[in-house]
């Protein structure tokens, strides 16, 4: 009778465990933390809908100077209550259209901004590294590793001249460690308003 009433307890106190149990490691994250708030609101003015005109290197890192030039749509959100803010691409190229997403997170404890692509002509492959940087006197940096063509490279975002009506975006590739760069992509937005869904 005592071993019955034992397993009964021992039951009873594993089942009003298992609530606690159920719960992910994401439910048991502490506060927010940081004070670098400097970079926050630096997409802020982004938000919204954009044409996009593009102009891009035909060959990346090989002596390449010749470019095509293509347009495209972007709508971005703002989210994570401003630490975060993700856009939806779709970019028309001579050869066909295809689409993409960018996800950005600010850590305000280092004051960066982390920068995914999702190229949805591979939605199945590996992910970028994201590029990290920061802005400064209204132009945001960002750099990461990468290989092209089996070799190491640098890559580098440069966003500028962000108002609530236009932006400039570049991307440049260094084979050489960050001695050198060559751009190879640039974008020009513009504010437009916003299709119903």
């Amino acid at each position: 009778m005592a071993t019955r009433t034992l397993i009964k307890f021992s039951l009873a106190a594993a089942l009003m465990a298992l609530p606690a149990l159920s719960l992910a490691t994401q439910d048991h994250l502490p506060p927010r933390q940081g004070g670098d708030l400097s970079g926050l609101h630096a997409f802020d003015l982004r938000a919204g809908c954009w044409t996009i005109h593009n102009h891009v290197l035909k060959e990346r890192l090989a002596d390449s100077h010749d470019w095509f030039d293509y347009d495209g749509t972007q709508r971005l959100w703002i989210t994570m209550g401003g630490y975060g803010n993700m856009d939806d691409n779709e970019l028309r190229k001579p050869e066909g259209t295809y689409y993409g997403v960018t996800v950005r997170t600010y850590d305000p404890k280092t004051g960066i901004w982390s920068i995914w692509w999702y190229d949805g002509r591979d939605p199945s492959g590996d992910l970028d590294p994201p590029v990290k940087g920061r802005f400064k006197d209204g132009v945001g940096t960002f750099y990461s590793d990468d290989t092209l063509r089996g070799k190491p490279i640098k890559v580098r975002f440069t966003w500028s001249g962000i108002t609530a009506t236009a932006a400039h975006w570049e991307q440049a590739f260094s084979g050489d460690g960050g001695k050198t760069w060559e751009t190879n992509w640039t974008s020009d937005f513009s504010k437009i308003d916003c299709k119903a869904d």
